[in-house]
């Protein structure tokens, strides 16, 4: 076969760069029949915390936007559809010194693309315990923090990140590393970084939605060019999340200044056409449009029920 012009020259297909996740989103429930475009956050500037003191010397926390599964919940397991019903709506905690099950079958990560069948991918605690075993970090905070994903930006401005800072500043958190999964996930998290940041605590993002974080403006992101759901390495693949986890810890010691973007150099596959399905309304029919309207519909009311009880 003769190889294209671009082949010649070694440049990589159009369609290899970052999913554009805020104009799919925007599209996506347009065509799901919700005519009111989501306001995604935006800062033309973020602030900056340089680590008070060495790595080796710092305690260090995960904030993730996984939930502890429940078995009263309904699936929430490997491959489940998304289960509205599995979302929790206020801050927790958990103890870092533990091991523990979380789940991502709350939001909408990429169901196409991965099976969410190892949590390594999106709760790197055990990357952190083995670094804290191996000194590379000074402390493991006492405990982890859980992010409510929430499309109000007012709530988790306001309510989330507050608490989240309070918690930190209980345990004397240095640095924070912060793990979405989903869009609406990607959004929490800068919104969180953002306030420890201006509060004294530095963080960085790991995350797979790069206009997302980008647009939100945080401190440090690490990107990883993964299907959502994969944002600390690749499932059942122990150099990549490792990979993964100090390559987010050099960013938070060596970002020069706010809005760091550091591109992880892993790639997911040799084939970018995974990059083409997610919420892509090009590749989705009419009958298909109307399905997802009325799961919609139906998870709303659940999420609506859930909040009214937590109330």
């Amino acid at each position: 076969m003769t190889a294209t012009p671009d082949e010649q020259l070694g440049f990589a297909p159009d369609e290899d760069t970052p999913i554009p996740y805020m104009a799919r989103t925007r599209e996506y429930y347009a065509a799901i029949g919700y005519t009111t475009p989501y306001r995604w956050a935006h800062h033309v500037d973020a602030p900056f915390q340089p680590l008070k003191k060495p790595l080796n010397q710092s305690r260090v926390a995960i904030i993730t936007t996984a939930a502890p599964f429940d078995p009263a919940k309904g699936d929430q397991g490997p491959g489940a559809k998304y289960n509205g019903g599995a979302k929790f709506y206020s801050v927790y905690d958990g103890d870092s010194s533990k091991t523990h099950d979380l789940r991502i079958s709350h939001i909408a990560y990429d169901r196409v693309h991965t099976s969410a069948d190892d949590s390594g991918t999106w709760f790197p605690l055990p990357q952190l315990q083995r670094l804290g075993r191996e000194r590379r970090v000074g402390e493991i905070a006492p405990r982890f923090f859980g992010a409510p994903t929430n499309r109000s930006h007012r709530v988790t401005i306001e309510t989330d990140a507050p608490e989240i800072l309070a918690r930190c500043r209980a345990d004397k958190v240095d640095a924070a590393v912060l793990v979405p999964n989903c869009p609406v996930c990607h959004q929490t998290v800068s919104l969180v970084a953002r306030h420890l940041e201006a509060n004294g605590i530095a963080t960085v993002v790991m995350g797979c939605a790069k206009d997302i974080v980008e647009h939100a403006a945080v401190p440090r992101f690490l990107f990883s060019d993964f299907p959502l759901g994969n944002s600390a390495g690749k499932p059942h693949d122990p150099p990549s999340q490792a990979f993964t986890f100090e390559l987010a810890l050099r960013v938070l010691e060596q970002a020069p200044g706010p809005q760091t973007t550091v591109q992880s150099p892993l790639r997911w596959s040799a084939d970018t056409s995974w990059k083409r399905d997610y919420n892509n309304v090009a590749m989705l029919s009419a009958e298909e449009l109307a399905r997802r309207r009325r799961e919609f519909d139906a998870q709303k009311e659940i999420a609506r029920g859930l909040r009214e009880s937590a109330a």
